[in-house]
């Protein structure tokens, strides 16, 4: 029995898709889907059972039947990098994370959970997910401070789940984003400004070291990431906080040609001003060091390039009415 929460979101239902794949049914969906859309993430899954979050925790606290759970698949959480209210965020993304885990600790469950590459903050300090480079991060906003709290708390922890994993995500894209509006990738953005202008906006640089559009990402197709989750349920031995993304930084420029080649369009791309609120907090170059889960067997070699990725995404995808992974 394996429970996914955010199991209607972007990440969460590419996993219940992957988990189908390989003939895994026996699946506990927990979410918040509300007024949303996400529901029909779920229409082409099988799974036994939906709980709304709150629903599932008193569930999971106080009947014993919940002890049929071998594996908790935790991607819920609010994702979003503008939220301000931060009582929200500690509430969503660090108590309830910490009540699974202690869960999962008291009864010999394994536990997978979401952190976040917005911990790394500006990345002055580097993106080692290294033990000992942990606890000198310093995110800028509310959500990455949110879920770094949680990794620190998580790695003073004597008691632990049987097996406890917590991946720090870069820039993920891919089907089931959506709903995500702002927060959905820029490939999302871009491909719809093709079809409606004929061109890509993108941000001009405010730093001296990079030109407009030459900023950077590790950006990671969310095919990817479910193959790393299915190599973490094949291997329970793995424990500890890791990176994940490609390890190959790229720059907003290329992912626009890419987005352009994929469509059959010659490049056109614009550059507008950034909004003043994003100046100050906005990062310039992420890339994952993936060499602890490569020496564990996961290699990043075989992950997507960006130009396949895309490729794959518009063409399987976006270009067939936002087809469901």
């Amino acid at each position: 029995m394996i429970v996914v929460t955010g199991g209607a979101g972007f990440i969460g239902s590419c996993i219940i898709s992957a988990l189908n794949e390989v003939g895994i049914k026996d699946i506990i969906v927990v979410d918040n889907i509300n007024t949303s859309e996400k529901w029909k993430y779920l229409v082409n899954k099988t799974y036994l059972y939906y709980y709304h979050k709150t629903e599932f925790l008193n569930w999971l606290l106080h009947d014993k039947n919940a002890l049929s759970i071998d594996i908790i698949i935790h991607m819920g959480a609010c994702s979003s990098t503008t939220e301000k209210d931060f009582d929200y965020l500690y509430q969503n993304n660090f108590l309830y994370t910490k009540t699974l885990w202690e869960w999962c600790s008291q009864n010999s469950k394994r536990l997978i959970y979401a952190s976040s590459a917005a911990t790394y903050g500006d990345g002055t300090l580097g993106f080692s997910d290294s033990l000992e480079n942990i606890p000198a991060l310093r995110p800028l906003n509310g959500y990455g401070y949110s879920k770094q709290l949680f990794d620190l708390w998580a790695l003073k922890q004597i008691q632990v789940p049987a097996q406890y994993v917590g991946l720090k995500f870069f820039n993920v894209y891919g089907p089931n984003e959506y709903h995500k509006g702002t927060m959905a990738s820029v490939i999302f953005h871009a491909f719809h400004q093709i079809n409606e202008s004929r061109q890509v906006r993108l941000f001009k640089s405010y730093a001296d070291d990079f030109r407009d559009g030459e900023q950077k990402r590790d950006f990671i197709y969310v095919k990817d990431i479910t193959k790393t989750i299915l190599f973490l349920l094949d291997h329970p031995n793995v424990n500890g906080i890791f990176n994940v993304g490609t390890g190959r930084a790229r720059t907003f420029y290329d992912l626009a040609v890419a987005t352009f080649n994929a469509l059959n369009i010659e490049p056109n791309i614009v550059y507008i001003d950034m909004p003043d609120n994003l100046k100050e907090k906005y990062q310039y170059f992420t890339q994952a060091p993936m060499e602890r889960l490569s020496n564990l067997g996961l290699s990043n070699n075989d992950f997507y390039s960006l130009e396949d990725g895309v490729r794959d995404y518009v063409q399987g995808y976006l270009m067939n009415r936002n087809a469901i992974l």
